[in-house]
């Protein structure tokens, strides 16, 4: 099994007490372009998440992890989705929820880490990220740590006044 330990963070499971946390996150209408979320959600639905979200990665498709800091505190989250095991393939999500602490290595470690579980643990042949063009610190983040854009997808989110476009970003694993 590989480590979800890092040098200053760790990836670890949800539990009940990340209740506020997520809730903070998923209600955030300034993060709402990154997920695709158009609608906000209740304490009582992310409750219910949270008390499924033990369910196994090939049960659920997709898994999310909380990146902590070494002091326990909860920083972010890191997320798997569209696993696909017949093609061994995964997306990768992240997002470090304070900007102040953006940009200090935390998500680099965090998706290093969890690169390494779907290469070693999860057995991937590839992994994958979708990346809005002007997110330069996500793209600087995802290139940094071996993926290479692939394509662009034109015109691909609409933010209510305007279309715009997305990277998909790739790594396989060699």
């Amino acid at each position: 099994m590989v480590s979800l330990q890092g040098e200053r963070i760790y990836l670890r499971a949800l539990e009940p007490e990340d209740l506020e946390f997520v809730y903070a996150i998923e209600n955030n209408t300034a993060l709402w372009a990154l997920s695709d979320t158009q609608t906000p959600y209740s304490r009582f639905l992310i409750k219910q998440y949270l008390e499924h979200a033990q369910q196994d990665i090939f049960e659920a498709k997709q898994l999310r992890l909380a990146i902590c800091n070494l002091n326990d505190a909860t920083i972010g989250l890191i997320d798997l989705f569209d696993f696909d095991i017949k093609n061994k393939r995964a997306g990768i999500g992240i997002l470090i929820q304070d900007e102040d602490q953006r940009q200090q290595g935390y998500g680099k470690e965090a998706l290093s880490m969890l690169v390494n579980y779907c290469f070693k643990t999860l057995h991937l042949h590839q992994v994958y990220a979708n990346i809005s063009e002007h997110n330069k610190a996500s793209l600087k983040l995802f290139e940094g740590n071996g993926f290479k854009i692939i394509g662009l997808k034109k015109d691909w989110s609409f933010d209510g006044t305007k279309y715009t476009n997305e990277y998909l970003l790739q790594r396989i694993n060699d």
